[in-house]
């Protein structure tokens, strides 16, 4: 299930005077790699009396060409968009066995066709290479050889969003990449395009990335780290792709330090930023005034178990409900339900217990503790029963099951509950352990029940079973 959202982007120049607009660029068209379904778009130009001619680069991205043929008092340029924002698993890929682990080699044939991408980014003129940070921090940078290529990405990722602080900077370009080392400060276009420099100068190639980023607010709060934004948002936003055999092109945001996800929605792809640009163009002379805004509404939500349904919709179900109640009830159908959690432990997920493992100590305390809170609202006057649960095929034995078991008609079960003991504890009750007490407790009851003690049989685990 996904948020379906409306999204829409205008910028507008308005200019002293009447003033020839000479032919613009416009890349604010959703990408043909772009993971996020697009279900609308629109791009709306004023004035009117203008010619588009949408077209495809070279590096087969969208682009719209404007021409105007009479002056103007303003441009307003409007995109519109619905997207269905899915949840895209950014590690949802294969990598050839080749690509597994650092240090692999592009084939020769796709290192031609990578050799645009594959280029090192020029820290001063043309051909000048990348600059001695770069290089530093690129010799700095660690890796054992048979380290895994995809943690490698991340801890590359994280790395420079450790060493780049985020800046929103007006100023137009983007900063060369020692210059944004340099400062340790940059906006997203700058770490986006110190990270290409770094992955080229690490023999992988890499590309510049402009898009939109959509971020909207929890339904939560987060147990552990950020919650996220406070409201819904959206903006221009640059990024980082990586190409890796059998993967094709990755997403990493080194804004963030994570990767690319469904709220990352490219525009342009482009082995330099100056040819990922949304808007390039330009006027004869004038004074100019520019204004801009990017908004994100919600237009569709499915409900989930964080947003759950409104008040109005849990009316119709329970009516609902107590209309199929009533043909059951009137058809003497008598039905039992029963439900199967499965419960994964924030804090050690890691765990033999919580990942492949059927039994453990940290998960017998949560299992306790839960059915005691249960016990408390259900059945404070029930029993607690440990005993052997299911056996599934292939294990050596049953797993275990704690039993919450009360009456239906409100009578208690159990008054006393610290007559029982806990199995699971190595002395239950804070008692010691007397190996006769249970011989003898079924001895009392046996004469209270009038029958002779030899009814009462020791029983053995068998060590054979």
């Amino acid at each position: 299930m996904g948020i379906k959202v409306a999204l829409e982007h205008r910028t507008s120049y308005t200019f002293d005077r009447l003033v020839e607009v000479f032919p613009h660029v416009v890349r604010l068209r959703p990408a043909p790699h772009s993971r996020t379904p697009i279900e609308a778009y629109s791009l709306t130009v004023e004035p009117a009396d203008h010619f588009v001619n949408w077209q495809q680069d070279a590096f087969g991205n969208f682009m719209a060409r404007l021409v105007f043929p009479t002056r103007a008092r303003s441009l307003t340029i409007t995109v519109g968009l619905i997207a269905d924002l899915k949840v895209i698993n950014p590690f949802d890929f294969f990598i050839e066995d080749y690509a597994e682990t650092v240090g692999f080699t592009y084939p020769r044939a796709l290192a031609e066709d990578l050799k645009p991408y594959l280029r090192p980014v020029d820290e001063e003129h043309a051909g000048s290479g990348p600059g001695d940070l770069v290089e530093a921090w690129v010799d700095n940078f660690s890796v054992a050889p048979d380290t895994r290529t995809i943690d490698f990405l991340v801890a590359l990722n994280r790395a420079v969003n450790a060493d780049v602080g985020y800046s929103v900077r007006l100023e137009p370009g983007v900063q060369t990449p020692d210059t944004t080392l340099r400062t340790g400060i940059g906006s997203c276009r700058d770490s986006a395009w110190l990270l290409v420099s770094i992955l080229r100068q690490m023999g992988l190639a890499a590309r510049f990335v402009s898009g939109y980023l959509v971020q909207l607010t929890s339904d939560v709060e987060a147990l552990d780290g950020p919650s996220g934004p406070a409201a819904d948002f959206t903006d221009l936003h640059a990024w980082t792709e990586v190409y890796i055999p059998g993967a094709g092109w990755i997403g990493l945001d080194p804004t963030s330090g994570l990767f690319a996800g469904e709220g990352h929605i490219p525009l342009s792809a482009t082995p330099h930023p100056e040819s990922a640009a949304p808007i390039t163009g330009a006027t004869e002379p004038c004074e100019t005034t520019l204004e801009f805004s990017n908004v994100v509404t919600r237009v569709h939500e499915d409900p989930r178990v964080t947003l759950p349904y409104t008040e109005a919709a849990w009316a119709a179900i329970n009516a609902l409900g107590h209309r199929v109640d009533d043909r059951l009830a009137a058809g003497d159908v008598r039905l039992t339900v029963g439900g199967e959690p499965t419960f994964v432990s924030i804090d050690n997920q890691t765990d033999p217990e919580w990942t492949t493992d059927a039994d453990g100590p940290h998960k017998r305390q949560r299992a306790s503790d839960l059915a005691a809170r249960l016990k408390a609202v259900w059945a404070p006057q029930g029993l607690v029963q440990r005993s052997q649960g299911k056996w599934y095929p292939g294990e050596p034995l049953p797993r275990w099951q704690i039993a919450l078991l009360w009456r239906a008609d409100g009578e208690p079960l159990w008054r006393d509950p610290a007559l029982l003991a806990d199995p699971w504890s190595d002395q239950p009750n804070g008692a010691e352990i007397d190996p006769e007490a249970p011989q003898k407790l079924l001895g009392e009851i046996a004469d209270d029940f009038g029958l002779p003690r030899s009814q009462v049989r020791p029983a053995f685990e068998d060590p054979l079973s």
